[in-house]
C-alpha cells in the first residue's frame, strides 16, 4: 500500500538528517556499543579506536558521562589549536587583508597576537614583528574596517562588524563615527562571542573564556549553558591534565569535538598498523631481559623459565646467555639452583671439540620441556650398565658408578656418562662437569682461561708436590632425567604457552626454529584455541610475517612502543650469540641479503651477531675469522663494534681475530676502522681483540 501511495503521489518522500538516530537505528547502534563494552581484551589502541568510533551520545546514555580525555590524542588537540588560531606556520596570513580576516574570524587581538599570526614579508618561515602588525591594524582602523577597543583592561583591535556585540555584551567603549549598520543590536551578543571563542579553540574552561572576554565566571558559565542547550557546545573532560573536579569542567564546540575525534581516530588507526620487523628486533632483547637485566638467583630462575627447553651451546650459557640477562651472574647461582633441584640440564647432541647443545629446565615443568631421548644412538655395554645402576633411583658420583658397573677405570665411566648425557638420558646435579669438560678442549664460544696465580717473587715459582692426573669432568652426582610427558596434547599446549612467554609474538619462523613436533600447523591449532579462550589474539602484528601471528594484548601494546625511533636514532647496540633466542634473525625474521656476497649467515654455534636499533649490523663466524657487515654507516659500525668489544670482555670470551669482512681483507674497510677504534689491534692475520685478564692487570 505504501508503494502504491508513493506511485500515486499521495505520499511524498522527503530526505532529512536528524539530530538523533531513529528507533530502528538506535537498536543497531546499541549493538555496536555492546560489542565495544565486551572488547576489554583488545590492545589499548584498538580499544581507543572502538571507543572513538562509537557515537558519544549513545555511549553516554548507556554508560553515563564518558570522559574523552583518555581517548583524544593530546598532540592532535595541540595541532588543531595551532591551526584554528592561525599559529601554525602554514596557516599564517599575509598583509592587511589577512589581518582583517584574523579580526573577523578570531575576534579582538592586540598587536603582539596579530604578529604571531602574520607572516613576515621577507621570510616565509618567520612571523612578522609587532610594529608591522600594529601598522597594518592601524591602516584598517583608518579605513573604517576595524576599531580600537579596550577589553579586560587590554587595548585590542576588533573588526568593525563586532562593534554592537562588544558594546552590548562587554560594555566596551566604542569610538565615534561607527556606521549605524554595525551598531544594530543582536539577539544574544554574549553567546555569539563565546561561541566564536569555542570554535577557534580546543577544549577550554570557564575561567579561560571569562578571562579572555573580561567577564565574571558565572556570566560565562550561563552563556555556555545556553549554547549547550541548543547543541552548539558540549561539556566534559577532554584534556589529559584535567583533574575531573567540577571546577575543572571543560567545554568544547560540538563541531570541533567531532573533528578532534576523527583526527584522533585516524592517528590511532595509524598506530594500529603492523610494526616494522626492526621494531620486533628492538623489542625482543628487552622482552628477554638482555637490555633490562635481572638480579640474583631469582633472576637466573626467571631466565631459565623463559628459555626452558631451548638447546644452546654449552659454552654460550655462562659466557653470553646468562651474564647478559642477570646483572650479577656467577656460576654459583646456577649451581645453587641445580643442587637444590629447582633446575635441570639436559644434553641435545655434541659439537666439534668438547662442546655440545644443552638446555635448562625448571624442575616442575621438566616433563613437558624435556625432549624424548635420542633413540638412534644405541648405548654400549658400559652405558647400559650405567643406566641399569641409575634406574633404581638416586644419584651417584662417577667413582661410585665405577664400582657398581665394574668398569676398568674411572675415565671409561666418564666417557659413558657423557655419551648418555648428550643423548638426553642423564644429567648431573651441578653444572660443574660441563665447565670442566669445556675447559679441557675447544668450544663454540671460546671462553678465556683463568689467569695464572701471581708469583711471590720474580723468579721460579714455588714448587708444589705433583698430584696424580685426574680425569676431566669429575664432580657432582649423576642421575636419570625425568620421563618426558607422553600425551601430545599436554606437550603441545605447554609448548605454545612457552612460546608466548619466550617471544611475546609467536610467528611461523619462531616455531620452525624451535623444531617443535608437528611444526607450525600443530602450534597454530593450539594457539587458535588460546585465542578462543581469550588468552591471546591473532593478527597481523609484524610486517612481512603474515597474518598468522599470536600475542597477548598487553604484549602488542608494548611492541608498538618500539615502532617509532627518535630522529636521529639512538644507536643502541646489543651483541648476542647467533643461537640466542633473543636474536630474531634466522628465526622470526629472515637474514638480510648482501649484494655480491655468497657467504650467508646462520644460527650457528659460536657465531655472534650485533644489532643496532634492531637492524643487523655485524655477523661474526666462530672465532671471528670471517665477518659480515650489513651497513657502511660509520656511526652504526662504531656502535656495533663497541657493543661487540664490551660483550666479548664482559662475557669472558677468548681472543677474537677478524681476518675478512664481506670477503675482503679487514684492513682498510669501514668495519675494520670501527673495530680498531673500539679496541681491536692489528695482528699478522688481521684485527685481534684479546681479553684483559684480571691476573695480567694485577
Amino acid at each position: 500500500r505504501i508503494a502504491r501511495s508513493i506511485a500515486d503521489r499521495r505520499i511524498r518522500l522527503v530526505e532529512t538528517t536528524t539530530t538523533q538516530p531513529s528507533p530502528f537505528a538506535r537498536d543497531l547502534l546499541f549493538g555496536y556499543v555492546g560489542a565495544f563494552m565486551y572488547e576489554g581484551d583488545s590492545p589499548l589502541a584498538e580499544r581507543r579506536a572502538a571507543a572513538l568510533s562509537v557515537d558519544p551520545a549513545l555511549l553516554s546514555e548507556l554508560l553515563g558521562k564518558v570522559e574523552l580525555r583518555e581517548l583524544l590524542d593530546p598532540d592532535v588537540i595541540a595541532q588543531f589549536e595551532r591551526e584554528a588560531q592561525r599559529l601554525d606556520p602554514g596557516r599564517r596570513v599575509r598583509g592587511r587583508e589577512g589581518v582583517a580576516d584574523l579580526l573577523r574570524l578570531l575576534g579582538p587581538l592586540d598587536a603582539d597576537e596579530i604578529a604571531l599570526r602574520l607572516q613576515a614579508d621577507d621570510d616565509e618561515d618567520a612571523a612578522a614583528t609587532p610594529a608591522r602588525a600594529s601598522a597594518l591594524a592601524h591602516d584598517l582602523v583608518d579605513a573604517r574596517r576595524a576599531i580600537a577597543v579596550t577589553i579586560a583592561g587590554h587595548p585590542r583591535f576588533a573588526a568593525i562588524e563586532d562593534a554592537g556585540r562588544l558594546r552590548d555584551a562587554l560594555g566596551a567603549a566604542l569610538p565615534v563615527g561607527i556606521p549605524t549598520a554595525f551598531l544594530e543590536p543582536v539577539t544574544d551578543p554574549l553567546a555569539d562571542l563565546v561561541a566564536r571563542h569555542a570554535r577557534t579553540h580546543g577544549p577550554f574552561t570557564v575561567a579561560a573564556v571569562a578571562e579572555r572576554l573580561g567577564l565574571g565566571a558565572a556570566v560565562a558559565r550561563h552563556a555556555l549553558q545556553r549554547l549547550d542547550a541548543v547543541g552548539r557546545v558540549t561539556s566534559g573532560y577532554f584534556l589529559p591534565e584535567a583533574s575531573g573536579s567540577t571546577d575543572d569542567l571543560e567545554w568544547c564546540d560540538s563541531e570541533v569535538l567531532r573533528r578532534l575525534r576523527m583526527r584522533s581516530l585516524a592517528a590511532i588507526r595509524g598506530s594500529v598498523e603492523p610494526v616494522p620487523p626492526e621494531a620486533f628486533a628492538r623489542f625482543l632483547p628487552v622482552w628477554q631481559h638482555v637490555t633490562r637485566p635481572l638480579e640474583g638467583v631469582d633472576g637466573v630462575l626467571q631466565v631459565v623459565e623463559q628459555l626452558a627447553g631451548v638447546p644452546i651451546p654449552a659454552s654460550a650459557w655462562e659466557s653470553l646467555i646468562l651474564p647478559s640477562r642477570v646483572r650479577d651472574y656467577t656460576p654459583a647461582l646456577l649451581d645453587e639452583l641445580t643442587a637444590s633441584g629447582e633446575v635441570l640440564w639436559s644434553g641435545h647432541g655434541t659439537l666439534p671439540g668438547r662442546d655440545g647443545w644443552i638446555a635448562l629446565h625448571p624442575a616442575d615443568a621438566a616433563s613437558v620441556t624435556l625432549a624424548a631421548p635420542d633413540d638412534d644412538a644405541t648405548p654400549g655395554e658400559l652405558e647400559r650398565a650405567v643406566l641399569e645402576a641409575l634406574a633404581g633411583g638416586g644419584a651417584y658420583f662417577a667413582a661410585q658408578l665405577r664400582q657398581v658397573t665394574g668398569a676398568e677405570n674411572e675415565q671409561s665411566v666418564i666417557e659413558a656418562l657423557w655419551a648418555l648425557a648428550w643423548t638426553g638420558r642423564i644429567t648431573n646435579d651441578t653444572f660443574a662437569p660441563v665447565r670442566a669438560l669445556l675447559a679441557g678442549g675447544s668450544q663454540a664460544h671460546r671462553v678465556a682461561r683463568r689467569a695464572p696465580r701471581a708469583r711471590m717473587y720474580r723468579g721460579t715459582p714455588i714448587a708444589r708436590p705433583a698430584a696424580p692426573p685426574r680425569p676431566a669432568a669429575i664432580g657432582g652426582r649423576w642421575s636419570l632425567l625425568p620421563e618426558p610427558e607422553t600425551d601430545p596434547t599436554v606437550r603441545a599446549t605447554a609448548a605454545a604457552s612457552l612460546l608466548l612467554d619466550r617471544y611475546g609474538v609467536v610467528t611461523r619462523g619462531s616455531v620452525q626454529n624451535e623444531g617443535l613436533p608437528g611444526g607450525f600447523a600443530q602450534a597454530y591449532r593450539v594457539l587458535a584455541g588460546f585465542e578462543e579462550a581469550g588468552h591471546c589474539r591473532r593478527g597481523y602484528v609484524i610486517e612481512k610475517l603474515g597474518a598468522a601471528q599470536f600475542a597477548a594484548s598487553s604484549t602488542i601494546d608494548r611492541l608498538r612502543e618500539y615502532a617509532a625511533l627518535a630522529d636521529p636514532p639512538p644507536l643502541e647496540a646489543v651483541a648476542l650469540a647467533a643461537t640466542d633466542p633473543a636474536n630474531p634473525y634466522g628465526a622470526a625474521l629472515a637474514w638480510p641479503g648482501l649484494d655480491g656476497i655468497t657467504h650467508r649467515p646462520g644460527r650457528k654455534a659460536g657465531a655472534v651477531v650485533v644489532l643496532v636499533d634492531g637492524a643487523l649490523a655485524l655477523y661474526l663466524e666462530r672465532g671471528g675469522k670471517t665477518a659480515l657487515a650489513f651497513t657502511d654507516d660509520e656511526a652504526v659500525l662504531a656502535a656495533a663494534s663497541r657493543a661487540l668489544v664490551a660483550t666479548a670482555r664482559g662475557g669472558r670470551l677468548d681472543t677474537l681475530t677478524v681476518e675478512q669482512v664481506n670477503g675482503v681483507f679487514v684492513f682498510g674497510t669501514p668495519a675494520g676502522r670501527a673495530l680498531r677504534e673500539a679496541g681491536f689491534v692489528e695482528a699478522t692475520r688481521g684485527l685481534t681483540l684479546r681479553r684483559q685478564l684480571e691476573g695480567a692487570r694485577a
